[in-house]
C-alpha cells in the first residue's frame, strides 16, 4: 500500500520533491499551495547527471482540507516566515497518526511547531535540504542540481525513529542518520551564517539603493574575505554548541564541512563546487543598473529566521557575537527593519513575525532534550 504524502509549498524544493516523490510507485503525493491554478498534476525534474523524473501529483489544492487530511505525512518545504501561519491553516486537519516534517529545520521549525500544535504531535525535521533545487518552469518543471552523500534528521515524540529514518532513506535513495536530539538540526553553520556573511562581505558597506554594474556570482566569485568572515562567525556558533547539550561531532566546523584549513582554502572550495557555478547574488533590474534585492529569501529567510536565531539563543546563553552583530546590524538596515540596538542587544518588542526564541520557549525545549535524554538512558 502506498504511503500519501502531502507537500507544502510550491518553491524549488516543493516542486522537485513532489516531482521527485511522485515518480515513485510508493507515494501519492498531494500539494498544498497558494497558486493550485498554476500546477500541473505532471511534473518534470532534471537531475544534473541528465536523469528525467516524471512525478505525478495526485491532488493538487489550496485548501488544507483536500490534501491534509488523508496524509501519512506532512512535509514542509517553506521558508521560515511561512511554517507558523502554515501550521496553523492544517492544524485543524491533522490527527493523531501523522508526522510532520520540514526539509529545513534550521528555520525554527521544531520551536514553532511546539508552540502552534498539541504537545505530543510526532515531528520530524532535516539538517540539510535533500537537494539543491531550482525552479524551471513555474508548476511544470524543474532542476534538481545536486545530491546529498547523506541526510541527517531528527525526531520529536516519534517512538520508533528507525521506521522513520528507513522511509526516508527510500524517499529520497539517501543513506540517512539519526540526530541524538533535535537541537543538531535546528542550529546550523550552513544557510543561517553562510548567506548573511557572504552578502555583508559583498555588499555591507553599502545600502539597499547602491547601483551596480553588474551582478556577482554568489559563490563563482567567492572570496577570501568571505570565508574570513563565515569562519569568524562560526567560530561564534561554535561557542553557542558548547553551551548546549549537543554532541558537537555531529556539526563540522565550516572548514571540516568543506573540507578545508583556513580561509583561502575555503574558497578555493566553495567557487569549485558545479552545483553552485550559476547561482548569482540577489539582485535585480535598476534603471542604471542593479541593486540588491531584499525580497530574496537569503534576506527574507536568512537574516529572520536564520542568522537571528542564532543570536537570541547566544543572548539568552551570554556569549558575545560581534561578527553575527555586525552582520545583523547592516541586514536590518538594508530590509528597514530593527532587530538590535548599536550595542547588539535584541530588542524584544521588535521581532514579532521571526523566528527568536524567547527564553521561557528555550527553557521548555531544553527540557523536552533532558526528557528525551532520559528515555533513551531507560
Amino acid at each position: 500500500m502506498s504511503k500519501q504524502i502531502c507537500i507544502c509549498g510550491g518553491g524549488a524544493l516543493g516542486h522537485v520533491i513532489a516531482g521527485y516523490l511522485g515518480s515513485k510507485v510508493n507515494y501519492k503525493v498531494n500539494l498544498l499551495t497558494s497558486k493550485p491554478e498554476k500546477w500541473s498534476n505532471l511534473i518534470s525534474i532534471n537531475d544534473c547527471f541528465e536523469k528525467q523524473f516524471l512525478g505525478q501529483i495526485h491532488c493538487i489544492s489550496s485548501n488544507p482540507q483536500d490534501v491534509v487530511e488523508n496524509s501519512d505525512v506532512i512535509l514542509f518545504c517553506l521558508p521560515g516566515y511561512a511554517i507558523e501561519t502554515t501550521l496553523i491553516k492544517i492544524k485543524p486537519w491533522l490527527n493523531s497518526s501523522m508526522i510532520i516534517g520540514s526539509v529545513v529545520a534550521s528555520t525554527g521549525f521544531f520551536f514553532i511547531a511546539h508552540k502552534v500544535l498539541k504537545k505530543e504531535t510526532s515531528l520530524f525535521g532535516f539538517q540539510r535540504t535533500p537537494f539543491i533545487c531550482r525552479i524551471d518552469q513555474y508548476g511544470a518543471s524543474a532542476n534538481l542540481l545536486g545530491y546529498k552523500k547523506q541526510l541527517c534528521l531528527a525526531t520529536l515524540n516519534i517512538d520508533h525513529p528507525e521506521t522513520l529514518i528507513t522511509e526516508v532513506e527510500k524517499m529520497f535513495d539517501t543513506p540517512t542518520v539519526l540526530a541524538e536530539t533535535f537541537l543538531e538540526v535546528s542550529f546550523t553553520n550552513s544557510n543561517p551564517l553562510l548567506h548573511p556573511a557572504r552578502l555583508y562581505a559583498l555588499f555591507g558597506l553599502n545600502s539597499k539603493n547602491t547601483i551596480y554594474n553588474s551582478i556577482p556570482g554568489f559563490y563563482s566569485d567567492w572570496n577570501d574575505k568571505s570565508s574570513e568572515l563565515l569562519i569568524a562567525c562560526d567560530k561564534e556558533f561554535n561557542s553557542i554548541l558548547e553551551k548546549l547539550p549537543i554532541n558537537k561531532d555531529k556539526i563540522p566546523t565550516i572548514l571540516e564541512h568543506y573540507n578545508s584549513t583556513n580561509a583561502s582554502t575555503l574558497t578555493q572550495k566553495i567557487r569549485s563546487i558545479p552545483a553552485f557555478s550559476n547561482i548569482k547574488a540577489p539582485m535585480k533590474h535598476a534603471s542604471e543598473g542593479f541593486i540588491l534585492d531584499i525580497n530574496n529569501r537569503y534576506f527574507t529567510e536568512d537574516f529572520p529566521f536564520g542568522i537571528l536565531i542564532l543570536k537570541s539563543v547566544a543572548e539568552i546563553l551570554g556569549i558575545k557575537t560581534p561578527y553575527i552583530n555586525q552582520i545583523l546590524l547592516w541586514g536590518q538596515q538594508v530590509m528597514d527593519k530593527i532587530y538590535l540596538n548599536d550595542n547588539g542587544d535584541l530588542l524584544k518588542k521588535e521581532l514579532m513575525g521571526t523566528g527568536y526564541i524567547s527564553s521561557d520557549v528555550f527553557r521548555e525545549m531544553m527540557q523536552l532534550v533532558n526528557s528525551q535524554d532520559q528515555s533513551c538512558k531507560n
